[in-house]
């Protein structure tokens, strides 16, 4: 029995959205494929969830306890940067990596831009319906967040604080490595109004992605 009060079996359980493939969900989690792989057969031998083109929850039971387990966790030891971007999969709600964070993820990390360890907040946009649930989400992981601002890095005692962008529309994402984000369109028309920030970034998506970007740093809209 104690042999699944384990910390991947934990994310495994709270991230699988139905009919998730197995690579999915390792991304997500931010977990090796095999290591993943070995723990869904586990766990579909236990019970708890089943594979049928795709893994599914069996146990909700099983998957409420963990939730409640990683959420008292999280409230006591602060999750770590990288835990930090595990943590919205386990919402159940619709979300979407945006601003910073949508360049960080279709660069697969490569480019990182005004956050440090002791301030680092995380953009994702959510639906404003959610916002509510998502806030109450986030404070039972003792995680602050706030909407379309970011805040004052001396206003918290952790690093990590999630900035949500409420849309009223059904939220437009791809997947890129495990993580939902915004469309590559909107991305670069992010990067292109912030261009002096994001001339490598821009560089880099025009190459990876073969868009026709004008990444040169002679753009004459960055002369003084």
């Amino acid at each position: 029995m104690m042999e699944y009060v384990d910390e991947t079996a934990a994310k495994i359980m709270l991230a699988i959205r139905p009919g998730d493939s197995i690579r999915r969900i390792a991304q997500k989690i931010d977990g090796s494929y095999s290591w993943v792989y070995d723990w869904v057969e586990r766990l579909d031998d236990a019970g708890f969830i089943r594979r049928d083109d795709g893994v599914y929850v069996e146990e909700y039971s099983v998957k409420d306890r963990y939730y409640d387990l990683v959420a008292a966790i999280s409230r006591a030891v602060p999750p770590s940067i990288e835990e930090s971007y595990v943590i919205p999969h386990f919402a159940e709600m619709p979300f979407a990596y945006t601003k910073i964070d949508s360049v960080y993820v279709w660069t697969h990390g490569g480019y990182q831009i005004t956050r440090g360890h002791d301030d680092y907040p995380i953009f994702i946009q959510v639906n404003d319906q959610d916002v509510d649930r998502w806030t109450a989400f986030f404070d039972e992981f003792g995680i602050p967040s706030t909407i379309e601002e970011r805040p004052d890095p001396t206003a918290y005692d952790v690093p990590v604080v999630f900035v949500m962008f409420p849309v009223a529309h059904e939220i437009s994402r791809e997947w890129v490595d495990g993580n939902p984000v915004i469309p590559l369109d909107e991305t670069i028309d992010h990067m292109m109004e912030y261009r002096a920030n994001y001339e490598p970034a821009l560089e880099m998506v025009a190459e990876e992605y073969s868009r026709d970007i004008d990444a040169s740093h002679d753009d004459p809209r960055l002369q003084p």
